[in-house]
């Protein structure tokens, strides 16, 4: 997460794309989140699940399920709009590119938010679709979230790769019906409930790889 800071503090005129490996299971944070209000801190280290704070907003995200990216957009590019809706459509536009040509789906950038499950669900990412997500059959495929400096925007994204191990979620969640119900309800994972380390590994290297492709094609021409 440093390094993404350290990233938008010296962002020039190009485009940056950052991919993300976890040496151990791993979750992030909004900058303006209280971890201990929502996990219980003692029963993860028992799971070894390190946290870390992101430098942008957003909810809590778990990175053992999917694949994780940070875009960032020099404010001088053409691409880049004052508008931090309009940049989070653009960056998530490409990604539903992606995840419609490998999982060849028809996903769509939700239009509005999705109704709460309740109060907490807005602190977790994958509990609750929000605009311009992307989302399959209403089912929460990617999201993100966004800072942006007079450098320009740093886009952080997490896409839903496999179904939540909802046994480790209800050991370590202080809201666990409340989540785990969003989460079931709204989270689309497209290597479903009977995935295995090594389908998940190789979905992540050939998502990343089409999504780096789909990215670069994009700026091909600007």
């Amino acid at each position: 997460m440093s390094l993404d800071a350290k990233f938008l503090a010296e962002l020039t005129d190009r485009p940056l794309l950052h991919h993300y490996d976890w040496a151990t299971p791993s979750a992030t944070y909004g900058h303006f989140i209280d971890l201990k209000k929502f996990i219980n801190l003692e029963k993860a280290s028992f799971h070894h699940l390190s946290f870390a704070r992101r430098p942008t907003g957003g909810g809590i995200v778990f990175h053992i399920w999917d694949l994780a990216f940070s875009f960032l957009m020099p404010a001088t590019h053409p691409l880049c709009s004052l508008n931090t809706l309009e940049n989070y459509q653009f960056v998530n536009q490409i990604v539903l590119e992606a995840v419609q040509e490998y999982l060849s789906l028809s996903p769509t950038l939700i239009p509005s938010h999705a109704p709460s499950h309740g109060p907490t669900c807005s602190n977790f990412c994958m509990a609750r679709p929000t605009i311009y997500d992307v989302v399959h059959n209403e089912m929460k495929i990617a999201g993100a979230a966004q800072r942006r400096t007079k450098q320009g925007y740093l886009h952080q994204g997490t896409i839903s790769l496999a179904f939540p191990h909802l046994g480790l979620l209800k050991d370590i969640l202080l809201s666990q019906e409340e989540i785990t119900r969003a989460m079931t309800t709204f989270t689309f994972a497209p290597l479903g409930r009977l995935w295995t380390p090594q389908t998940l590994h190789k979905a992540r290297i050939d998502l990343r790889r089409l999504l780096t492709q789909k990215f670069a094609a994009k700026f091909r021409h600007h």
